[in-house]
């Protein structure tokens, strides 16, 4: 069957992709009026809009290289100008080295997107890497960059709000937008039919969390991510080691987990030797001697028992 598509509906995806950029460009100009919280709900509404127009635009099939350009141009505005300018118009007086770790942000936020679109194209990626981002996306690292400013909503002045701590922590961020380190990602993840119902049920207290308790709910949200990139770390170095692995469905992947030798880290313990006191104790037989027990080892040659320099309360030259 082939699929029509009108060219009102194939602008649908393009136009959610524009609402994004304003709504990115909209948290410069909250911002400037000091009204921080409604420029982190526009961010946080352009990472919302940036996750349904890609989506969309598969679904109708309306894709076109106009809309992946127009898609990496509004995340660069919306997830790197604006987060690293709302920062320093938050920190107010803020000196030189404020204006060079915003100018780091917003670069390291294109040069992560350029990464991406060139990644797009590589046709000798293993199977497994679709599981993976390179680095923390956009959105995610957007909102990232924001953390010290949602705690200071949420409590106030404290040592997260301290102007050095502000930019080390947005370098930080920069730093993790173009590194190497392997990150989840949710557009591969497939969830079975016996856990729909309670993933809807996790969806209602989310949102009713967001709704009564916003600013607790994006920090745990952030907080959380930045806990889940170990697991991430781990997943991707087990799949590099594992190419039967990268096409089989969850349930096999955890039976092949399970059935590896070294699923718990364990070593053979070495051979020839005893720790601590049990050394003193047992002294293991060289190649061709019998076992001796300690009552054996004690005494000498002639059956006597031999008196150790420890219970003569003597000490050892």
């Amino acid at each position: 069957m082939v699929r029509v598509t009108t060219p009102g509906v194939r602008l649908l995806p393009n136009a959610i992709t524009v609402l994004a950029l304003c709504a990115g460009l909209s948290a410069v100009q909250f911002a400037l009026t000091k009204n921080f919280a409604m420029a982190i709900a526009s961010i946080g509404i352009a990472a919302v809009l940036d996750s349904l127009d890609g989506r969309i635009a598969r679904l109708l099939d309306a894709t076109s290289k106009m809309g992946a350009e127009l898609d990496s141009l509004s995340d660069g505005i919306s997830f790197g100008v604006a987060p690293a300018l709302v920062i320093y118009v938050w920190q107010t007086g803020a000196d030189r080295i404020g204006w060079v770790a915003s100018l780091i942000f917003a670069v390291c936020m294109i040069l992560r997107l350029a990464r991406f679109n060139t990644l797009l194209d590589d046709t000798e990626q293993p199977a497994y890497a679709s599981e993976f981002f390179v680095g923390v996306p956009a959105p995610a690292g957007g909102l990232l960059g924001m953390l010290p400013l949602v705690a200071y909503l949420q409590w106030g002045e404290g040592w997260w709000s301290s102007q050095y701590v502000v930019w080390a922590w947005t370098i930080a961020i920069a730093a993790l937008l173009i590194s190497r380190i392997p990150t989840l990602s949710l557009k591969t993840v497939k969830a079975p039919a016996k856990a729909i119902a309670p993933l809807l049920l996790g969806v209602a207290l989310l949102a009713a969390a967001i709704i009564q308790f916003p600013l607790v709910a994006l920090l745990a949200a952030m907080i959380l991510y930045l806990a889940h990139i170990p697991y991430a770390v781990y997943r991707h170095r087990w799949l590099a080691a594992h190419p039967e692995a990268w096409t089989v469905p969850p349930r096999e992947r955890r039976a092949i987990r399970r059935a590896s030798p070294r699923r718990l880290g364990l070593r053979r313990p070495l051979r020839r030797r005893v720790a601590g006191a049990a050394m003193r104790a047992v002294r293991l037989p060289r190649t061709g001697e019998p076992m001796r027990t300690p009552r054996e080892t004690s005494q000498n040659g002639n059956g006597q028992r031999r008196r150790s320099w420890r219970q003569i309360g003597l000490r050892r030259k």
